[in-house]
């Protein structure tokens, strides 16, 4: 046998022992990944989808709108998720001023309700093309629905003049659909407006005028309202209008 010097074996050894605790910790790693399932690449976001129901109240500020100054108007604000408009001498609400809306080919739904008083509480003033229009909820003594105003004449005088029994503190759901030739509406699953727009003239009441482009008011009576959304109408939906 033949003997190295001290020093030169004692380098052998610290090299064999280096590469044993290398070829050990590699092994391991690999161990490790077979382990671990293999990641997988990130899907890409799917785009927003824009006939989407949108948003138009967080259920928790008043972002987005403003408290149109009618005169005598009562208090507006956030309570349990819903904007409770008191009641005032006359007219009182909110009136949207978030942005850019849709003004045909839409459909708007809310939810309202009367909390006290006789007279409408979520009446809805909307774009219509050019124009604007009311939807109003238990107006003239508290029963009347239709839209205001047809060739100049008020809900309570038009063909879209209906009566609906509203309870106090009552929930309902309400939605309206605008197309190119024609204005909808339904309270719950009622349709309670179905009206062709060809030949004519859809305006809205000067009361309602403050309440421009989207808007949601009272009469001499406190409300509610939650729940604000719009969407764009599909093209299927569109042509069903046709």
């Amino acid at each position: 046998m033949t003997w190295l010097p001290r020093s030169e074996a004692t380098r052998r050894i610290v090299r064999t022992a280096s590469w044993v605790i290398a070829t050990a910790m590699l092994a391991a790693t690999a161990a490790r990944a077979a382990d671990s399932p293999a990641k997988q690449p990130e899907k890409p976001a799917k785009p927003a989808d824009k006939y989407a129901w949108r948003s138009l109240f967080d259920g928790k500020s008043l972002d987005g709108w403003k408290k149109p100054e009618f005169g005598g108007e009562g208090k507006v604000y956030v309570k349990d998720g819903a904007i409770v408009i008191d009641r005032g001498d006359m007219m009182s609400g909110i009136a949207w001023a978030g942005g850019e809306l849709p003004k045909v080919d839409y459909e708007l739904a809310l939810e309202g309700k009367r909390i006290d008083g006789s007279d409408f509480f979520c009446t809805t003033t909307f774009p219509v093309e050019s124009s604007f229009c009311s939807l109003v909820v238990g107006g003239w003594g508290g029963t009347v629905v239709g839209l205001s105003s047809i060739n100049g004449y008020d809900a309570s005088e038009n063909e879209t003049n209906k009566f609906h029994e509203f309870k106090s503190n009552q929930w309902y759901k309400i939605r309206i659909r605008v197309t190119k030739t024609a204005i909808q509406a339904w309270i719950d699953d009622e349709k309670m407006v179905d009206l062709d727009r060809e030949g004519k003239k859809i305006s809205i009441r000067w009361e309602c005028e403050p309440c421009r482009p989207l808007g949601i008011a009272t009469w001499c009576t406190a409300g509610a309202v939650r729940d604000i959304r719009i969407r764009l109408l599909k093209p299927e939906e569109i042509k069903s209008q046709l």
